[in-house]
């Protein structure tokens, strides 16, 4: 499955480049999914429906379907966290999976970068980063993209992965 990143810090701009990427991708014929990493505790389930009451009575694993959608919420209950290769087996064939995040694992990425967010570039220090995308002039050894400029990273990425 082909795989590609965006990651950098917080504020940074990447779920709004993730969210372009999708839509411009999807919008030339290619199929896309998405993983994204949460730093913090995350429940997509509410108090007071049957499926989070399956959960909260002690069910490992809840597959909530309807017509329009199926959802699959795992509870690790102390288990160590999936690894993002476990994740990606999950997945269903696409033709390019975009990643959120996990800055330190392997996969080829391009860095999401705003001054305003005062944040160092992560680029120089991490050799999985492809590219930068950015709302200010940068100087780097590597293809430096406009933020917004959506169409030249998609082509960039799509070229990178052999799309």
């Amino acid at each position: 499955m082909r795989v590609y990143g965006v990651t950098g810090w917080k504020n940074a701009g990447k779920t709004g480049l993730m969210e372009r990427l999708v839509a411009e991708i999807t919008g030339r014929g290619f199929t896309v999914s998405t993983v994204k990493h949460a730093h913090h505790s995350v429940d997509v389930d509410q108090p007071g429906t049957d499926s989070y009451r399956h959960r909260t009575a002690g069910a490992s694993e809840v597959l909530l379907a309807s017509g329009q959608r199926v959802a699959i919420m795992q509870e690790l209950r102390g288990a160590a966290e999936p690894t993002l290769d476990e994740l990606l087996a999950r997945l269903l064939p696409v033709d390019l999976v975009l990643i959120e995040g996990f800055k330190r694992e392997a996969h080829p990425k391009v860095e999401a970068f705003r001054a305003e967010a005062n944040n160092p570039l992560i680029a120089p220090e991490n050799s999985t980063i492809r590219a930068v995308a950015s709302d200010t002039p940068l100087e780097l050894d590597l293809p430096v993209f406009d933020l917004n400029d959506t169409p030249a990273i998609a082509e960039f990425i799509l070229h990178e992965v052999g799309l």
